[in-house]
């Protein structure tokens, strides 16, 4: 396994590019999937790691909680990918609290390291996030705000998991006469 400052190096890097290409704003939500123990080279589940849980949460807060941005955190199957999130974020989102505690086998220790790591967290049940980094093929395409874009970053890999990095636009509708940016000296049928 890598070291947890090569780890902490990797997502940092990973995410910041990520951001430079998302256009997050203060308000926005972050959604990260992480399976520590592809991380360590072990299958999805099987080996948990509260250490590296612990390094990858807190690397990306440090780079989110400047910017204003929230992080939710996707639990695994067991939770039926239920997500820690702060409450006040949950209250200012409308999103539905539910009723649960992660430990390292059924949420996994990315959520278990939010619930240390947030001030107020809580489980709930689905969000619509802005952008997320999916650590160890977690699947939060189902969390990230419709249209997804993926987003090509120099980490393909933290430790031994594959990344997948994405952010959202908003769709592009109409048809063949639409235009999807805004020129007021182009009004000439109006």
């Amino acid at each position: 396994m890598e070291s947890l400052s090569q780890i902490k190096t990797a997502t940092q890097a990973g995410v910041t590019e990520l951001l430079k290409e998302a256009h997050l704003e203060a308000g926005d939500l972050f959604v990260l999937g992480l399976s520590t123990s592809e991380v360590q080279g072990e299958h999805i589940g099987q080996d948990s790691n509260i250490e590296v849980g612990r390094t990858v949460v807190s690397a990306i807060l440090e780079l989110l909680n400047p910017l204003g941005v929230d992080l939710a955190v996707q639990g695994c199957e067991h939770l039926n990918r239920a997500l820690v999130v702060e409450h006040s974020v949950a209250k200012r989102r409308g999103l539905e609290i539910v009723t649960v505690y992660p430990q390292l086998h059924a949420g996994g220790a990315g959520q278990v390291a939010a619930f240390e790591l947030f001030n107020d967290p809580v489980e709930v049940e689905h969000v619509v996030a802005e952008a997320g980094v999916d650590i160890g093929d977690t699947s939060i395409g189902m969390q990230v705000k419709f249209v997804q874009i993926p987003v090509r970053t120099t980490v393909k890999e933290i430790g031994q998991a594959h990344v997948t990095y994405l952010r959202s636009r908003p769709k592009l509708i109409g048809g063949a006469r639409a235009k999807y940016e805004w020129d007021p000296f182009d009004q000439k049928d109006i």
